[in-house]
């Protein structure tokens, strides 16, 4: 992100992750208009020898053919420094398996234009060292079209495929009859309205991903901070007294385990808490 202002803890930063990863997760890019293997996993963008105030790759994903993919948004025509860019980021992959599990990864680059840019090359040499990519124009998409859908679904109480969530995501970067900034906040209004929190963290995670590079620096923050008080931090608590439950059990079950010798199974339930059932399937 553009600012060190707004960020939040590493456990709150996990929770989005893991929730970018359910919407991406066993799913293919032809929404993009690229034709790669289905997305195995999302994957952290952090690699070594990355500098704190470094930029790092926007979206990694491990496809099911084993390969990888970066996906990178641009909103600029700066060619040459994009390509070196895209090189470190794949040499750093490359070099991190290599390193882990011995083994050279191939790795594929696909760029994400934004709509004010509609050609770029695909190709660069310096030198000895060449690079290719796929590039994805979104001034071909009509987002007031996609958008007007998509809230129809969202108003209507429709549950979005995951293909609309990853239009809603790309929707700020489509052409629009609207300025661009008011778009981003209003994709980020209705996805406010997803009802189960782990998508709505997801889409909107996924949103200030592809918008990094052209939203207002402090309506990002602003959004970040929201996420961080409003949701992370509920399902961070929500995980908590999961774990708690989850090991409450665990004691109830080590009890009962010990109580069956001497008691009967109605009793072991009664103290325990454990269901009759339950404690039935432990008798045997």
């Amino acid at each position: 992100m553009k600012s060190s202002q707004g960020e939040i803890s590493y456990h709150a930063k996990d929770i989005l992750f893991k929730s970018m990863s359910g919407i991406y997760k066993d799913q293919a890019l032809d929404v993009y208009g690229l034709e790669y293997p289905k997305i195995k996993e999302m994957l952290p963008n952090e690699f070594p020898q990355v500098k704190a105030d470094e930029k790092r790759a926007d979206s990694i994903f491990l496809l099911a053919d084993g390969s990888i993919l970066l996906l990178e948004y641009e909103s600029n025509k700066r060619v040459k420094e994009n390509m070196l860019k895209y090189i470190e980021y794949s040499i750093r992959i490359i070099d991190k398996y290599l390193r882990e599990e011995k083994t050279f990864k191939k790795v594929y680059v696909a760029v994400v234009y934004t709509s004010n840019i509609d050609r770029a090359t695909n190709s660069i040499s310096f030198g000895s060292t060449n690079i290719e990519v796929n590039s994805v124009f979104m001034g071909k998409f009509n987002g007031d079209e996609i958008l007007k859908d998509i809230e129809y679904k969202i108003v209507n109480g429709i549950e979005l495929s995951s293909k609309d969530k990853m239009k809603l995501i790309l929707v700020p970067l489509m052409k629009s009859s609207k300025d661009k900034h008011e778009v981003i906040e209003r994709t980020i209004e209705l996805s406010k309205l997803i009802e189960d929190d782990y998508e709505q963290c997801a889409v909107i995670a996924g949103i200030l991903t592809a918008t990094d590079k052209i939203i207002k620096e402090e309506y990002g923050i602003k959004i970040r901070e929201w996420l961080k008080m409003t949701k992370v931090e509920k399902i961070i608590e929500k995980e908590k007294e999961e774990l708690a439950k989850e090991t409450e059990k665990k004691k109830a079950i080590e009890i009962a385990r010990n109580l069956l010798d001497i008691l009967s199974i109605e009793v072991v339930a009664q103290k325990t808490g454990l269901t009759i059932e339950e404690v039935k399937n432990l008798k045997k």
